[in-house]
């Protein structure tokens, strides 16, 4: 039969045993309203690779923004627009996922494993991009 300092001396072994979880966190900022200047922003330029948590903020007064993130085949890999769309042909790139339709002032998260490389961060809402709505960030060992 297990007493209670039994109990507490399992459990404290398996806190000890269990691998804890530390995955990155990178704060992205998004602004920017319709006819101006527009800004994705990270707080770091350079992660370690692995887990990743991506927290972005739409600090934009009126303007919905999204965040997709791609990873690139180098670091000075040219993105192409699609003209008349005004948008990043995302076929084009490997996407690691997004957050998208975030209304102004609200939050969203996305967790991505990211290898050793370049990676994009950019909006991909009708003239965003070429508004400035794009960061790169890189994953190193």
């Amino acid at each position: 039969m297990l007493n209670y300092k039994s109990i507490l001396s399992v459990v404290a072994a398996l806190c000890a045993a269990t691998p804890s979880f530390a995955a990155t966190t990178v704060k992205a900022m998004e602004d920017g309203e319709g006819g101006g200047a527009m800004s994705l922003t990270v707080d770091q330029p350079t992660v370690k690779a692995g887990d990743v948590v991506f927290q972005v903020h739409n600090d934009a007064m009126t303007e919905e923004h999204e965040m997709v993130l791609v990873k690139l085949k180098s670091a000075d890999q040219k993105v192409a627009v699609l003209q008349g769309k005004h948008r990043v042909d995302e076929r084009q790139l490997k996407s690691l996922g997004e957050v998208s339709e975030l209304k102004p002032g609200t939050d969203g998260s996305l967790k991505a494993k990211l290898t050793p490389g370049s990676y994009l961060l950019l909006c991909n809402i009708k003239g965003h991009y070429e508004a400035g709505m794009h960061a790169t960030l890189t994953a190193v060992k």
